[in-house]
């Protein structure tokens, strides 16, 4: 058994041994009646506006999807004897090696563990979970079981592909859901602040649970940062500009010079719209926006709008003109240039390729390079998000979008957390409810939860035409009768993936670098979708690969050939949009005096919450 460990207030600290011993029952016992009080409010949260009819919440088709897809895992291993017997021995086998372990440990006899978790599954980080035998136990009867079950669907080959992608993503949320870490008795964390606090955590957890409920107008919206440290404008997006230009799809912003004289091409970024734009200008030490001003840009950003039931019908080609087609003109206007360098990031990058494509087809050559963050252009290896992808689930999508013209936001935010359900879900409920710790302030988990809401076209074309039908790589899209193709686009492309990226699968960027018609650099930074994109170099994190023109979908070939850099990749970024053309002019001021300024940066657009 470890030491007992005190900390300067007294206390004991995480990795001490489990008293079962109750300090002050009296205490305890009053806690127990104010958790009790909190779980009523809590459920009456939740229960009100059902009884009220303001929410209406049918989870009968999503359940009845799930246990269709696990049912045809189930019937592959039972529709053979052979199968099913095979099956049941790998597991049951498991169960007696755990068994027979544990009689000896018993005995005083040291014994290896029969199943490990992950050395980097934060879960199990608690010395009681391997050093008290019980929760050793539940540990690793808990590990053999979930990876018992992801073997079997991994093992049922003759399913249909994505049969097996959604069965193994079902399986997976599951086994997080189920986990011991997530329960009072079963987590040495949990129950070591229960019975030391007298249960204080559970009377502050419960207090929580009714709050964000509340908050959720009848839904559990899980808190992930302390969001009363943050505000727009106030301590993020910082960044000294002015909105020059107002559609009913977006605002576009113009940041204030930073240098005597600036790169003679302008440069627009276009963010999704699946989140809000300040990711890059988060705080000045993260800033991409900042630090591209500094580096001699004139920089554009599009700041889409948070829709409503008036943007209903704004779809894919609506974006596209109303946002950056409008915002190249206006660039245009103020600057006078006839060239300019493109940013599109994740879903931006998207709808920038799609414009290119476009663009590329009437001869309008006013984008002259262009830059991709964590961008699909083929949907072939989307990863985990094609679970959500079929006939049957976009039908449903569109359903509950006809309602009232929109996605509401929290529906994307669930979806991208349930990617990672153990560190953007499980953990927090965990932490918040079990634990009654509120979380810190965390700049970006307060960006992650600043949700947008989508647009009935824009999104049902964009899975329908992206995910489901991969038709902006296959060649198949047209805007008034004039077909799309990449291959028409022959600007030179820096095309940047993360390694660790959930949504943009890494190996799904670099198939994209394949469609296009010109020149492509490939480069792989370290980490995932936001962390590997916004890597200042101040800081000094992670790695970035770069290698030869990237062919067809050989990541790992090119990898094999890939040189690696330390830190960030935006110095190199630099060298390349210079290399394009480093001419550099007078510094502009926003609007120029061609156009007045509607209003400050970061504008009202990205203000309007969810």
């Amino acid at each position: 058994m470890a030491k007992d460990k005190s900390g300067s207030d007294g206390t004991t600290t995480d990795s001490a041994p489990i008293s079962l011993i109750i300090k002050d029952p009296e205490k305890f016992a009053q806690n127990i009646a104010k958790m009790i009080e909190g779980m009523t409010r809590a459920a009456n949260a939740f229960l009100k506006p059902r009884e009220d009819g303001k929410l209406s919440e049918d989870v009968t088709d999503e359940i009845a999807e799930i246990v269709r897809t696990l049912a045809k895992v189930v019937e592959y291993w039972t529709a053979e004897p052979g199968r099913s017997i095979q099956a049941q021995s790998k597991l049951y086998g498991q169960y007696f090696m755990l068994w027979t372990s544990m009689m000896q440990r018993m005995s005083g006899v040291p014994m290896p563990p029969v199943a490990e978790p992950d050395a980097r599954d934060r879960r199990f980080k608690d010395p009681q979970w391997s050093e008290n035998q019980f929760f050793d136990f539940v540990k690793q009867f808990y590990l053999i079981t979930t990876r018992w079950a992801e073997q079997m669907v991994e093992s049922a080959t003759d399913l249909d592909p994505h049969v097996r992608l959604k069965a193994g993503f079902y399986v997976r949320q599951i086994a997080n859901a189920i986990s011991p870490s997530n329960f009072l008795f079963t987590n040495p964390e949990i129950l070591r602040d229960t019975l030391d606090s007298s249960a204080d955590n559970l009377v502050r957890g419960m207090d929580m649970l009714a709050e964000d409920i509340a908050a959720g107008n009848g839904e559990l919206v899980i808190r992930q940062s302390n969001n009363s440290h943050f505000a727009i404008g106030k301590n993020l997006a910082l960044s000294p500009g002015k909105v020059i230009l107002q559609t009913e799809v977006c605002q576009l912003i113009q940041y204030k010079p930073a240098t005597k004289d600036v790169l003679k091409r302008p440069l627009l970024i276009v963010p999704p719209w699946i989140n809000k734009f300040y990711i890059l200008d988060l705080n000045p030490e993260k800033s991409f926006v900042k630090w591209a001003v500094e580096q001699g840009h004139t920089v554009f950003v599009v700041s889409w709008i948070n829709p409503d039931e008036r943007q209903a019908e704004k779809s894919f080609e609506h974006y596209m003109r109303e946002g950056i087609l409008e915002s190249l003109d206006t660039i245009q206007k103020i600057t006078g240039e006839n060239e300019i360098n493109a940013i599109g990031y994740c879903v931006g990058g998207t709808l920038l390729s799609y414009t290119l494509a476009y663009m590329a087809g009437v001869g309008d050559t006013r984008i002259a390079s262009a830059t991709l963050f964590a961008t699909q252009v083929d949907f072939t290896h989307a990863g985990d998000l094609k679970v959500f992808i079929d006939e049957e689930q976009i039908e449903a999508v569109e359903k509950k979008m006809s309602v009232r013209g929109y996605l509401e936001g929290k529906n994307m935010t669930s979806s991208f957390n349930m990617l990672r359900s153990n560190d953007l879900i499980w953990s927090y409920v965990v932490n918040n409810y079990f634990r009654g710790k509120e979380p810190i302030p965390f700049d970006l988990l307060y960006w992650n939860s600043d949700a947008t809401r989508m647009p009935a076209a824009n999104h049902s074309f964009y899975l329908r035409n992206c995910y489901l039908d991969n038709k902006l790589a296959e060649g198949e899209l047209s805007i008034e009768g004039k077909p799309l193709s990449l291959g028409d686009v022959t600007i030179p492309i820096y095309n940047l993936a993360t390694r660790d990226d959930h949504i943009a699968p890494p190996r799904s960027v670099f198939f994209g670098s394949s469609f296009f018609g010109g020149p492509v650099t490939f480069v792989l930074a370290g980490s995932g979708h936001i962390a590997g994109v916004i890597n200042p170099p101040s800081r000094g994190k992670y790695q970035y690969w770069t290698g030869p023109a990237p062919h067809g979908d050989g990541l790992d070939s090119w990898l094999g050939r890939a040189k690696e850099h330390p830190g960030s990749w935006w110095p190199h970024w630099q060298s390349w949009i210079e290399a394009q053309d480093s001419q550099r002019v007078k510094a502009r001021t926003p609007g120029g005096r061609k156009v007045k300024a509607i209003e400050d940066a970061p504008g009202s657009y990205v203000k309007v919450m969810a």
